[in-house]
């Protein structure tokens, strides 16, 4: 799982994590995409729900549509 991989070199607290980790999780379900299938989309949703959690949002649902609309 990429987002694990991007994760590893921000300053999220633990909690913040786990939403993210979940939005991401929820984003690639709504996508119906598997690292397998489309790794190079995978890694974009996921830097694109870090990219909007870096901003302070913590909405897992907000930043599951982030990413969705930006792919």
């Amino acid at each position: 799982m990429p987002i694990i991989r991007l994760l590893q070199y921000e300053a999220f607290r633990p909690a913040d994590v786990s939403v993210i980790i979940g939005a991401f999780e929820s984003a690639v379900s709504v996508l119906r995409l598997t690292d397998r299938d489309d790794p190079e989309t995978v890694e974009r949703a996921a830097k694109k729900i870090i990219e909007c959690a870096r901003t302070g949002e913590r909405d897992p649902i907000r930043l599951r549509s982030y990413a969705i609309r930006s792919l």
